[in-house]
């Protein structure tokens, strides 16, 4: 009940996990870095080396930068997706969602406190008119035996 509290006190959110997320946010080994680095990877060992390799004339050398660029991009791409975490999406603050409250001169200004009671007395109520019919949901309905069954059958049969 504190922490429901502490969040109404605070406008639907918590400050300490705000310091989590800023923390967090700086690390810079995550799924999204990760895949960036193996596409760049894969485009400047098969784009840039290979063509120089080429032009070059050091077929030695085309031939491991593109190896190494389709497998090693690929290696770098699959263990990024599978070991690295992804980056923590801050929780989003919404423009409906109002700064915290400050308390007024007898504690806090009532923002958050629940509205009056109302209430309609159970003698007001009526019934609902016309055509209406409550559906059949089979609810409150009791199973049969299992030999009202046979028993229906047998009565057939001796009509017979």
């Amino acid at each position: 009940m504190g922490t429901v509290a502490e969040v109404l006190a605070h406008g639907g959110h918590l400050p300490q996990l705000e310091e989590l997320y800023q923390q967090s946010s700086k690390t810079w080994l995550t799924r999204k870095n990760g895949v960036v680095f193996s596409v760049m990877w894969f485009f400047f060992f098969v784009l840039i080396l290979t063509p120089m390799g080429g032009i070059l004339d050091v077929d030695v050398l085309a031939g491991f930068s593109a190896i190494v660029g389709i497998f090693g991009g690929l290696m770098l791409l699959i263990l990024s997706l599978v070991m690295l975490q992804p980056a923590n999406s801050r929780p989003r603050k919404f423009a409906h969602q109002q700064p915290p409250p400050q308390p007024g001169i007898a504690g806090n200004s009532g923002r958050n406190a629940l509205p009056s009671q109302q209430s309609i007395p159970a003698d007001v109520y009526t019934s609902p008119q016309g055509a209406w019919q409550s559906p059949e949901t089979g609810d409150l309905a009791q199973p049969g035996s299992v030999t009202e069954g046979t028993t229906k059958l047998l009565k057939k049969e001796e009509e017979r």
